[in-house]
């Protein structure tokens, strides 16, 4: 018996949530995920087909991606609502790429990073992306978003240039020096598309702004027969019908001088698909499995190459549009995949009429909405050499090649990482005073409220080990009403724990306790002193001990005229120390 529950166990953590969801799947959640599925599906459009055109692909490279890559990894996933597809966070690699080596070499490398993912799910390294520390993702993605628009000026002016250049300093310098060939009516085109597009959800937030442009761009261009370019008159008309399925030439030469783009095309991938997937947790209330989840992703990627496509992850921004259109199960995503395909085989033709303004405004909205501009505030709040990583990331990212950037910033990190870590070793001598002191910091022999729980991070808070802290709070029902956050034996903390900190205070509001810390150390009380923590829980719930800690929860309790007795009651008391 024991055995039986033991295999059951090793299978069990490596099925995809679309099995188990499938258990007790009724009408009522099929209908939500139909709905959601068909608004994601026609949100995914414009999108499929922008990304595909500023990869330096087609269009429907993008929407082939869009339509296989979607269904597997809605299918094979670990995540109860990931939606699948392109994203804007491979347009500049997989441009770089096309030029260096031809969409031949693409589709190579697309291959190769599926590879990689697979080995990392089945091994277990999907835990290791963690280990990115967040000035490198917020450099890279705040790079990557000024790359991406900076491809669109172009098409959003209209302008006859030659072929733009792959290096950023030189493609701006040939956008200026073709400045006078701006198009007026694609540039009225476009920025009207964009003012739709910004402005459409502000009167109805259930249709898409981007279809409304699209529809409506496309037909005043037709209408009014405006001199602007088309994905018609760039591309020429989008096969109706499936895609063509065709093995890549494999061309083995190629393997070392790709590898590292693999890499980094899977490293992006296995990156935001599974930040992706905790955004849906937290919207869903969801668990995703990380490694089921990169094996899917994997899969999809080792599909999309003989399609045509390009590379594939998760998509944050339509992951979240199908949450809040009603998504529920994996369902959704699959009938998103089915949306796209279905507009391909009905209405691929009409597709040639889209303006290319109008994907540019739609790429901008991407751009800005993926660059996490308000971080950067946080960022400058930081120690200088966290700063520094992130301005290094963030320049090599524009300036140089998004793979050295990301291997440069994590190098960055991990010698910061031993920095701090060095810093944390402290020799004392012991003392009447020392031991004194000491006594104010220790739950020996004290009584814990029944109204109070205590949480206690030992060790380095830095990044790789935030997911803990999510973990242990997941869950805040096991919480008692007042929660002391005991920092005693929290040696060091960096921009990775500070943010996972920044994020408890409105978790636990949200879920009616009251959040105090108690203990803070000296590097951390500086890093702490930057935040937003004290403003929003209040300077005088930072106490200096936990005995300090616990009189500030008696305080609050009293302050409920006696409810905090009748709390106490009713909370069960088995739960309160952590």
């Amino acid at each position: 018996m024991n055995k039986y529950i033991s295999d059951h166990n090793k299978w069990y953590k490596w099925l995809p949530k679309l099995v188990l969801c499938l258990r007790n799947y009724s009408g009522k959640e099929f209908l939500t995920d139909l709905i959601a599925g068909l608004t994601v599906g026609l949100v995914a459009l414009p999108l499929a087909m922008a990304f595909g055109i500023a990869s330096g692909a087609t269009p429907q490279s993008g929407i082939y991606t869009a339509v296989v890559a979607g269904f597997i990894i809605s299918a094979l996933g670990g995540s109860r609502t990931q939606i699948g597809g392109p994203t804007g966070a491979f347009v500049v690699i997989v441009a770089d790429i096309i030029i260096r080596f031809g969409f031949s070499g693409l589709l190579m490398v697309t291959l190769m990073a599926g590879v990689i993912l697979v080995i990392m799910g089945v091994t277990g390294l999907g835990t290791a992306v963690k280990y990115i520390p967040r000035p490198v993702i917020i450099g890279f993605t705040n790079g990557i978003a000024l790359l991406i628009a900076s491809t669109q000026i172009k098409d959003f002016l209209g302008l006859e240039t030659p072929a733009a250049p792959s290096e950023f300093i030189e493609r701006m310098a040939m956008l200026w020096a073709y400045i006078d060939t701006i198009n007026m009516p694609t540039v009225l085109m476009a920025s009207a598309s964009l003012a739709v597009i910004l402005l459409f959800p502000r009167i109805n937030k259930h249709i898409p702004g981007s279809i409304v442009a699209l529809l409506l761009g496309t037909a005043c261009a037709v209408a009014f027969n405006l001199p602007i370019e088309t994905i018609g008159s760039t591309f020429g008309d989008i096969p109706t019908g499936l895609p063509t399925v065709a093995i890549p030439t494999f061309q083995p030469e190629l393997i070392i001088p790709l590898l590292p783009s693999a890499l980094t095309v899977a490293l992006l991938a296995a990156v935001e698909s599974l930040l992706s997937a905790v955004v849906a947790d937290g919207m869903s209330g969801d668990k995703h499995n990380s490694n089921v989840e990169l094996i899917a992703q994997g899969v999809a990627n080792l599909a999309t190459p003989l399609v045509g496509g390009i590379p594939a992850t998760g998509a944050i921004a339509r992951t979240a549009t199908s949450i809040r259109s009603g998504a529920r199960t994996p369902i959704a995503g699959i009938v998103h995949a089915l949306t796209l395909l279905l507009i391909l085989l009905v209405a691929a033709p009409l597709a040639r009429y889209i303006p290319l303004a109008v994907l540019a405004a739609v790429l901008f909205v991407v751009a800005y909405n993926m660059g996490e501009w308000k971080e950067i505030r946080v960022i400058l709040r930081l120690p200088r050499a966290d700063q520094a990583v992130w301005a290094t990331t963030f320049s090599l990212t524009v300036l140089a090649d998004l793979t050295v950037a990301v291997q440069v910033g994590i190098v960055l990190a991990a010698l910061l990482y031993i920095h701090r870590v060095s810093q944390t070793t402290s020799v004392y001598t012991v003392t009447d005073e020392y031991i004194q002191n000491g006594r104010a910091h220790s739950l020996q022999d004290r009584g814990l409220p029944p109204y109070v729980s205590i949480l206690r991070i030992h060790g380095p808070f830095l990044f790789g080990a935030t997911d803990k802290l999510l973990e242990k709070t997941a869950d805040l029902s096991q919480f008692a009403p007042v929660v002391i956050l005991n920092l005693n034996d929290m040696i060091a903390i960096d921009a990775t724990g500070l943010h996972a900190l920044e994020s408890l205070p409105e978790h636990f509001q949200q879920a009616g306790k009251t959040l105090l810390i108690c203990s803070v150390g000296s590097q951390p009380a500086q890093m702490l002193a930057r935040s937003t923590i004290i403003s929003n829980i209040g300077q005088e719930n930072i106490l200096p001990h936990i005995e300090a800690a616990l009189q500030r929860a008696q305080e609050i309790m009293e302050d409920f005229d006696g409810m905090g007795e009748e709390i106490a009651k009713d909370y069960d008391t088995t739960h309160a120390p952590l």
